[in-house]
């Protein structure tokens, strides 16, 4: 790749250079926006790749596993800390580009906290989530069966509850995709422990009655698709009686907690929603 790309990415990382003025200096040397925005994901992809994202880390045990799924064998990618037996378990549901480099690396940091966590690949029975090409995946994402792709993340929870390393206690997140994926793990699994979808498409109204766990949404202001669709889910909750935390973040846009995207990553709503979202897990799957 070309040197000055590679310097102004690194540049950006490293703190020197900010994000807008990063991507217009990219979009400057690629030729235009458009060209800089997709070379984002593979400078991201590179970078988490030789950073240490999918390497190994001395505090944790993390390896790339199968589970049963409603569908057959689902491969995912467990993390939980060198230390300790059993560990409150989390699964993690990526976004629509599959189980990329980004939600490896957030596997593990949530590991890091002292959890045993699992990311399943939504892609399992396509072959996995292709490597380095986010169309792809988002394509076949767009092919998957809703409803046996909802029973795969329900049968993880089944999985976690008895894994021999999980104290029992099961808690699901999700970001973007993986967000109305995490609702739909929460309406269809009535052991889920807690439940913290990201900007995540809502259910339906009727369907928040069958959720049983105490759950945790995080939206960003500037995510109308999105956000139109929070008073319903509100008043649905409401009406049921459920557990429930809502949190918008202003001046944050959709997927403002992924790092990987430098144009919509919002560090400050990033931060606040992940320290809520430990807290919330430790308190609810202790």
């Amino acid at each position: 790749m070309d040197k000055k790309i590679t310097t102004l990415y690194a540049d950006y990382k490293q703190g020197r250079t900010n994000r807008r003025d990063f991507v217009r200096k990219l979009a400057i040397v690629a030729g235009s926006t458009a060209a800089a925005m997709a070379m984002l994901p593979v400078l991201e992809y590179n970078n988490l790749k030789t950073s240490g994202a999918t390497q190994d880390d001395p505090e944790l045990m993390s390896e790339f596993i199968k589970y049963p799924g409603a569908t057959g064998e689902i491969k995912a990618f467990l993390s939980h800390p060198k230390e300790g037996n059993k560990f409150p378990a989390i699964i993690v549901i990526h976004e629509i580009w599959g189980l990329d480099p980004h939600i490896l690396n957030v596997t593990k940091r949530i590991a890091k906290e002292g959890f045993l966590v699992m990311a399943p690949d939504a892609l399992s029975q396509l072959g996995g989530t292709p490597e380095n090409d986010q169309e792809k995946a988002m394509s076949m994402i767009h092919g998957l069966d809703q409803s046996q792709t909802v029973n795969n993340f329900v049968a993880a929870v089944k999985f976690l509850k008895t894994n021999p390393l999980s104290t029992g206690k099961v808690g699901c997140t999700g970001f973007c995709w993986g967000g109305g994926m995490t609702n739909q793990v929460a309406v269809n699994s009535p052991e889920l422990d807690a439940a913290v979808p990201y900007y995540g498409m809502q259910p339906a109204a009727d369907d928040v009655a069958k959720i049983k766990a105490p759950l945790m949404a995080h939206y960003g202001a500037n995510d109308q698709r999105i956000d139109d669709g929070i008073p319903a889910f509100e008043e649905a909750l409401k009406k049921y009686k459920k557990e429930y935390q809502i949190f918008i973040y202003e001046g944050a846009g959709h997927a403002f907690n992924n790092d990987s995207n430098p144009e919509r990553y919002n560090e400050k709503a990033a931060k606040l929603a992940w320290s809520r979202t430990i807290a919330f897990f430790k308190e609810k799957l202790k």
